[in-house]
């Protein structure tokens, strides 16, 4: 199974940029999925997850945030802002034509998810953050400012892929050819010779200015009131487990006692969601117990509190 890779124009500071999105199963699906990747991920990270989706019934959507992948850069590292972010993926399910989406966030993904699950008459039908909540760790996104600011160039994809998996350990136990996947997803022609990294070197300017204090999104956090999953790594060092405890407790979501925690063991931050068991984990959050084209899907490990809403609740 392969997606169809698609683009279109979207429109912020500096005028039209494209923005490009892998499209897998079929456009007349009952259900449509975006997944959103990382800071400095691209949509191709979601691919296993997406075929099992498919399998499923769904259509999913995995774009490219702009400046990664195969997205154009934005013309100004000032331009690369939450508000740009929401507007492109704004954009993005305008072009859907669906009423409703059902969001899969991976850190930053979450974010741009929470933002937009939280606004008036919200297309999100049901929200997954993927090791992202509404306290955020300053220690965490300083180390994660401090590899968004360095120069990389790597001689060959083996050079680069060895670096992922150090730098990309918290993800989880991969196989070989999962590291090579995401490796040569990560990878573009460097013109002054080997390769770099698949995103705009000027989005690490947003973390140029050291952040001493957590980032505090309760405000968004409070006004979301879809089913939610909150995957959080064992391990993660950006999301406490005190964060994910509150958030069970707090909210118009946590009050309608529509919210579910799962801790992944053997991960910092964040789960890759290539384990078959974090596949299953989203799928149940998305369909309840309904066969895939496998089998059914094994049932999630480590819920830590909250209950699994029906998935039929709107």
């Amino acid at each position: 199974m392969q997606p169809q890779l698609k683009e279109l124009s979207v429109l912020g500071s500096g005028g039209f940029r494209r923005l490009a999105y892998a499209e897998w199963g079929s456009r007349h699906a009952a259900r449509t999925i975006v997944c959103v990747h990382g800071v400095s991920r691209t949509g191709r990270d979601f691919d296993v997850l997406a075929q099992a989706l498919v399998e499923q019934g769904a259509r999913v959507i995995a774009p490219d945030l702009p400046g990664r992948g195969r997205s154009e850069w934005l013309a100004s590292a000032a331009h690369y802002t939450d508000g740009a972010y929401t507007s492109a993926m704004g954009a993005l399910i305008a072009r859907l034509d669906v009423e409703q989406v059902d969001w899969i966030g991976t850190s930053l993904g979450g974010h741009i998810g929470m933002m937009l699950a939280a606004e008036q008459a919200t297309p999100i039908r049901r929200l997954v953050l993927n090791d992202f909540g509404a306290r955020l760790s300053a220690a965490a996104l300083r180390r994660i400012g401090g590899y968004l600011t360095r120069s990389w160039n790597f001689e060959s994809i083996e050079a680069l892929e060895v670096h992922l998996r150090d730098a990309l350990a918290p993800f989880g136990n991969l196989s070989d050819a999962q590291w090579r996947d995401l490796s040569l997803h990560s990878a573009v022609p460097d013109p002054s010779g080997g390769l770099r990294f698949h995103f705009d070197p000027a989005i690490g300017a947003r973390f140029a200015i050291p952040i001493w204090l957590d980032v505090v999104l309760w405000t968004l956090w409070d006004k979301i009131e879809c089913p939610v999953l909150v995957l959080r790594g064992e391990d993660s060092d950006l999301l406490s487990s005190d964060t994910v405890d509150l958030m069970l407790r707090r909210g118009l979501a946590a009050k309608a006692g529509k919210v579910t925690a799962i801790e992944i063991a053997g991960c910092g931050h964040a789960p890759a969601l290539l384990d078959a068991q974090q596949v299953a984990a989203v799928q149940k959050f998305l369909f309840g117990d309904r066969p895939t084209a496998r089998g059914r899907a094994a049932a999630p490990t480590r819920l830590r509190a909250g209950r699994q809403p029906e998935a039929s609740t709107p």
